[in-house]
């Protein structure tokens, strides 16, 4: 039987309680959730009745609520399987349970690590552990690593020549490596990867897709591979990432809210969501022959910021694998790979515009036919996710004045709803911290209960500044794209450094003069509220120092000494972190960053470095650009 006509039979998980009821059910939770929330709003809103900037309120809010209600009972759904089933991960992914961790693997699997402008002792770093365990582990035979190079840089190019030359001698004969360089990086990360597709897709079954900055163990490789072997319906297995332990204030805070969050949240998406699951762009396994035949992405028509090339290319890939009767799923173990969180404020908005203007293109698919539904609520949340920042810039610039200048406001609703949402904007946090702290030694990885609700104090506490900065930020870059000003793709600066208040004033003053107006307005004419107001304009008007501190690497330090944000691999780091740390204590210190310098215009040809290949591949020792 084909894997195609295999794809069509429901699973074990559909058959004891089918996912269209499961699906029925989360769409009823979120629809009555919101027209209450609307009610609660209308209600707070109605003395005097409601006038047209009521109105306007009411259409501001309900734009802000489809995020917060989604994760709210995404977190619930989540907690209730963490704390009730007795394996969250075989109730979510069936197939996992049933997948022995010795079974052989007869398939060949491509490892593909994108790259471009990065420093290559980097990546050589990251990217060994795995291929040692690869090759230990006896299937090094099933197994080559393509590292696809998008670089620009001529003089960063001659390094990674160099340093995976040096690389695939390592690997001789226990398995393959290629290092391969395109001129240009048409298509961005998408078109690298139909690149690859295009020259060596048909030489293997499978891919797993990584990024510069993650690291997997092997184990992890092997375990996602086995399952997408083992069941021919799966066209993409999505692993989960967590974030490595970091020294920058800035990515600890942030990455232990992360962490906390998507343990309940993605078990619970993954219930309803079932096979049309998320993908993330790495840390996963595509199966290759339907991921060629049915992924492949076309420019757009247009020569704007929302034309061209897809940037955000892994969800629509995810939506065409569905489409072609492929399932689509997510392993939620926290064991399969880490990626480096932006070290700074300023870097991670940078990356966050990036997925903006990725996330605006998506409505040229949502017309798509043959579709799964699902997959249009996922193409459609995410531009959604990015339209409800306007609207919260707006309810916080409108909402002051309509308390200040407007009929009233009705103190027992607008309390009820400001006590109510709260909670719900953190609902993936606290259940996943509930989930753990009524378990016994559920918290024993973190450092015990009161260290684990400390952290997760002080990471919600910072989220809550942080959150409000980027509304503001995507509201200012959405109005650019409409006069067709986008962002570039370059590399990263994944290595902390200091944001000079200099710096973070120029970036972020719109963000500054918004929150300190907001907290005057209020405090002039409604000085009760002011305490609720500071929820939402507090982190806007304390941007420039925010930026600033979290990224003062005396700041990282304080926060590693006290032990906050402390996570369980910092404690108790895994051999590929161990790994890792020793092959970056042994690295020369005066390594240099990535140049910055645009591409020349007498660029080389590609050229491709190989190893002897894994068996039953063929040879390459050159290539050109397609």
């Amino acid at each position: 039987m084909s894997a195609e006509a295999v794809a069509a039979e429901p699973s074990d998980a559909q058959r004891s309680f089918p996912v269209a009821g499961r699906r029925a059910l989360f769409a009823g939770l979120v629809a009555a959730t919101m027209a209450g929330l609307l009610g609660l709003a209308a209600a707070a809103l109605s003395p005097g009745g409601l006038s047209l900037l009521d109105h306007l309120l009411l259409v501001l809010f309900g734009l802000t609520l489809p995020w917060t209600v989604i994760g709210f009972w995404n977190a619930v759904i989540g907690f209730l399987i963490l704390r009730v089933a007795g394996d969250a991960v075989a109730t979510v992914l069936p197939a996992a349970a049933r997948v022995s961790p010795t079974a052989p693997i007869a398939g060949s699997t491509a490892i593909l690590v994108c790259i471009r402008n990065e420093a290559p002792e980097r990546i050589v770093r990251g990217l060994r552990p795995l291929l040692d365990g690869l090759a230990a582990s006896g299937l090094g035979d099933r197994f080559h690593a393509y590292i696809l190079s998008d670089t620009s840089d001529l003089a960063i190019a001659a390094a990674e020549r160099a340093a995976f030359a040096q690389l695939a001698a390592a690997f001789d004969g226990r398995l393959g490596l290629t290092w391969r360089r395109r001129t240009d990086n048409a298509g961005f990360k998408a078109g690298n990867i139909a690149d690859f597709c295009n020259t060596y897709g048909h030489l293997h079954d499978y891919a797993v897709t990584l990024d510069a900055d993650s690291v997997m163990p092997a184990e992890a490789v092997l375990r996602l591979v086995r399952i997408v072997e083992a069941d021919p319906k799966l066209g993409i297995l999505q692993g989960l990432v967590i974030g490595r332990p970091a020294t920058s204030g800035f990515a600890r805070l942030f990455q232990y809210s992360m962490r906390l969050g998507m343990r309940s949240y993605t078990v619970g998406s993954a219930w309803w969501q079932a096979d049309c699951g998320p993908y993330w762009g790495h840390n996963a396994v595509l199966r290759l022959k339907p991921f060629i035949a049915h992924c492949e992405l076309s420019a757009l028509p247009g020569t704007g910021p929302l034309g061209g090339h897809v940037l955000s290319h892994d969800q629509i890939e995810a939506v065409l694998m569905r489409r072609a009767g492929f399932e689509v799923r997510v392993l939620p173990e926290e064991t399969l790979g880490f990626e480096e969180n932006p070290p700074t404020l300023m870097e991670f908005v940078r990356r966050d515009l990036r997925w903006c203007q990725g996330n605006m293109q998506y409505w040229r698919f949502l017309g798509l036919p043959r579709l799964k539904p699902v997959s249009r609520y996922q193409l459609l949340f995410a531009i959604l996710m990015f339209f409800g920042s306007p609207a919260w810039v707006g309810l916080t610039v409108l909402g002051p004045l309509a308390a200040a200048f407007g009929d009233g406001i009705a103190a027992g609703p607008a309390l009820a709803l400001f006590w109510i949402l709260l909670p719900m904007w953190f609902a993936p946090q606290l259940a996943s911290l509930l989930a753990m702290l009524t378990r016994p030694s559920g918290a024993r990885d973190f450092g015990g209960g009161p260290r684990l609700v400390a952290s997760a104090v002080a990471a919600m506490a910072f989220m809550q500044l942080l959150v409000p900065i980027m509304w503001l930020a995507h509201t200012i870059f959405l109005i650019r794209l409409g006069f067709g000003r986008g962002i570039g793709w370059a590399a990263q600066a994944r290595d902390d450094h200091a944001v000079p208040l200099a710096t973070a004033l120029r970036l972020l003053w719109p963000q500054t003069v918004l929150g300190a107006a907001v907290l005057l307005l209020v405090f002039v004419t409604v000085p009760a509220a002011l305490p609720y107001a500071a929820v939402i304009a507090l982190g806007p008007a304390l941007a420039v120092p925010l930026a600033a501190i979290t990224a003062a690497p005396w700041f990282g330090r304080l926060l590693a000494a006290g032990g906050v944000c402390r996570l369980p691999e910092e404690r108790d780091p895994p051999a590929v972190l161990r790994a890792l740390a020793a092959a970056s204590s042994s690295s020369s210190s005066s390594s240099s960053p990535p140049s910055s310098s645009p591409p020349s215009s007498s660029s080389s040809p590609p050229s491709l470095v190989a190893s002897p290949p894994a068996v039953g591949l063929p040879s390459c020792s050159s290539a050109s650009a397609p």
